[in-house]
């Protein structure tokens, strides 16, 4: 065990890994690839899952309990099913997630499951098939839903659905998004759009968390959550008797910097503290 909380000079507590295991994705979202090619590294310079769980192992040791396996898409790296099983032997951490895309994941969800992986993140920006495909360069909304029912009726949770909130590109389906919480346990989290790089997007789709929230309040207040020891970032809120939540994580509109409790080992072996 670790004899003292991991510290930053700011005295903010790490306890929370965010781990790349691939840079390659099988999509090509419009608010983060680039419009010019971004170079693949080599598999010579992506960390063996040796590597990566030697990391893990010394920042458990250091207090960290949090981990969130992350990509690219991990579900498109090889060999992801061992490397998981291992990492939800080791002793100390209470929470592992898998962030992906849900292209690939209708087939993983039994072997993850077996696995021992019980929390999800999917990227979903839409509800509606063609404005999927526009988002994300594939067409492939039937199959990533499918997977999100699937892993709802195995009991996989929380299944959180990440949104990138865009101004005129998809805020007229905020309304039927939120609404699944209604009836379903999903957790749905209100993303603000990051203007980083040199992103495929027309004008500036970007707008506060404040306004979300303001737009669905329209129809019905939203309730806070009480915050658990491991939550990130998000502020949290359900509708009245609501089996889900919604969140909001608003990186430009209310700054967390000041209670941030991560670190980001990247695919290729940097230590990043930030998304930036």
């Amino acid at each position: 065990m670790y004899k003292a909380p991991l510290q930053d000079r700011y005295r903010r507590r790490l306890n929370y890994l965010r781990v790349s295991v691939t840079d390659r994705c099988n999509l090509r979202c419009v608010y983060c690839v680039p419009r010019e090619t971004i170079p693949r590294m080599s598999h010579l310079e992506i960390l063996r899952y040796e590597e990566i769980l030697r990391i893990i192992r010394i920042g458990v040791s250091l207090g960290i309990t949090k981990i969130r396996i992350t990509g690219g898409e991990p579900l498109v790296r090889k060999d992801l099913l061992p490397f998981l099983e291992q990492l939800t032997h080791l002793e100390g951490l209470t929470d592992i997630a898998l962030t992906t895309n849900g292209v690939l994941l209708q087939d993983y969800l039994k072997p993850l499951q077996a696995a021992g992986i019980k929390r999800l993140n999917i990227s979903l920006d839409s509800l509606r098939r063609d404005r999927f495909a526009e988002l994300t360069g594939s067409d492939h909304f039937d199959r990533v839903w499918a997977a999100i029912e699937a892993a709802h009726g195995m009991g996989f949770n929380p299944i959180k659905l990440n949104v990138v909130a865009m101004r005129d590109i998809n805020d007229d389906e905020f309304h039927d998004i939120a609404a699944l919480t209604r009836t379903l346990p999903y957790h749905v989290r209100f993303i603000e759009y990051m203007p980083m790089g040199n992103p495929n997007l027309p004008g500036d789709p970007y707008m506060s968390n404040d306004e979300v929230r303001q737009r669905l309040e329209q129809t019905d207040i939203l309730e806070p959550v009480p915050r658990s020891g491991n939550d990130g970032p998000a502020q949290r809120f359900r509708y009245p008797g609501a089996p889900g939540e919604v969140g909001f994580i608003s990186p430009l509109s209310h700054h967390f910097c000041d209670s941030c409790n991560r670190l980001r080992p990247t695919a290729g072996g940097k230590l990043r503290t930030c998304l930036l």
